[in-house]
């Protein structure tokens, strides 16, 4: 078996991997407000369209996970990315909101190959100890895709038509595809033939949801992208209608908001070492519940304008970026043999729970557009309970937590 080492070039690899299903996601909202116009639908039908990806990526995961544990990384990610290539060509030529929903469902189902097959790959590499460092780098690196895709989302959806941010997906999924059947070497030496029979998975999941401490990190990570997704479902329709932004100014702020996760996943990944994976998701969780809160007593206070938003959600995406890397390595650390189950079951709780938030808050922005602020603050406070629930930091006798 031809298996890879690490290096700089193979987490560049992974994190373009990683990145897809956000960019997916980020590089087409400038135009959400478009394509409400040009099918003649309403907000929660257009936003929709997040929610079903949502959905999809869960669906795809819980079975992505299982399958490489089963026959390996690079023909399960290889599968993967065909099957984005497809749902992508149905976004392009979709002619009604409903095609546009399949084909973004069918487009989730590939594109959450990369990231569960991607942090699977890191935990067979990098081993336990590193794993938390390599995907905080990859996180920031990760981040430049959702800083820059909304700003050239904008730009594509004004001067060539909303079609144009699909066709650019396109081009990105088949370069990964001919670049991972080229390079990519099989990671997974430790093979298990029954990692996919239905007693086996569901043998797998139990044990995962039985231990304390995964569940913790699980829940923590969930709430804390849960908050994040609110903002990325739900922005584009504030911003533009109450303060009348347009898809090029909304990317901008987009990208200041991003700008934080990407600051937290850096720091993550030069303080894991001194102040441990535990230290850093408890600040984490801290920052972004006093964030959140701060967003919603702003909005409730009277306090409507554009920065009453994008400070707190900055602070927000911050503490974002300290969780989820910290959150995924401590998770998987003890799960060598089924990293790619365990990774699964993080992607689906994670993105059927996002799902469900996007689904409640495009319905509530009928009401209002504080919507957006309570979703932010209670999705925030949700992680820090969870944290404090059921995660208890360890410290070595005067040393930093692990």
């Amino acid at each position: 078996m031809n298996v890879p080492r690490p290096s700089v070039g193979l987490a560049v690899l992974l994190t373009t991997l990683v990145a897809l299903g956000p960019l997916s996601t980020d590089l087409y909202l400038p135009s959400l407000p478009t394509l409400a116009r040009v099918f003649a639908s309403d907000v929660a039908s257009v936003q929709l369209t997040l929610s079903v990806f949502l959905a999809g990526f869960a669906c795809g995961q819980i079975v992505y996970g299982p399958l490489s544990d089963r026959y390996g990384r690079r023909p399960v990610l290889l599968g993967g990315l065909l099957m984005f290539c497809v749902g992508t060509l149905g976004c392009v030529f979709a002619h009604s909101i409903d095609r546009l929903i399949l084909a973004r469902f069918v487009q989730a189902l590939g594109a959450c190959a990369g990231p569960v097959i991607g942090r699977a790959v890191v935990r067979d590499l990098w081993g336990a100890s590193e794993s938390a460092r390599v995907i905080a780098y990859m996180g920031g690196a990760m981040a430049i895709g959702p800083l820059l895709g909304p700003t050239l989302g904008g730009f594509l959806t004004v001067l060539f038509g909303w079609q144009s941010n699909f066709v650019l997906l396109l081009l990105v999924a088949v370069v990964q595809l001919a670049v991972v059947a080229r390079v990519l070497g099989e990671s997974n030496v430790h093979r298990d033939p029954e990692a996919t029979t239905p007693a086996r998975m569901l043998a797998n999941f139990r044990r995962l949801l039985a231990d304390r401490s995964y569940l913790g990190y699980l829940l923590t990570f969930s709430f804390s992208y849960s908050a994040l997704f609110a903002f990325i479902s739900a922005s584009s329709f504030v911003l533009a209608d109450r303060h009348g932004l347009t898809p090029q100014v909304y990317g901008m702020c987009f990208g200041i908001v991003v700008a934080g996760y990407l600051i937290g996943s850096v720091a993550s990944g030069r303080l894991v070492r001194r102040l441990g994976s535990d230290g850093l998701l408890a600040r984490g969780a801290c920052l972004g519940a006093v964030a959140g809160v701060s967003m919603a007593v702003l909005e409730f206070s009277g306090v409507h304008g554009v920065a009453a938003i994008l400070a707190p959600m900055f602070f927000c995406t911050v503490a974002t970026g300290l969780v989820m890397p910290n959150a995924i390595a401590r998770a998987l650390a003890p799960y060598p043999t089924m990293a790619g189950s365990a990774s699964a079951l993080m992607g689906f709780v994670q993105m059927t729970m996002a799902a469900c938030v996007g689904i409640a808050v495009g319905h509530a922005l009928a009401a209002g557009a504080q919507a957006l602020a309570v979703a932010v603050a209670l999705c925030s406070v949700l992680a820090l309970l969870s944290y404090l629930a059921l995660i208890r930091v360890r410290r070595a006798p005067g040393g930093p937590a692990v």
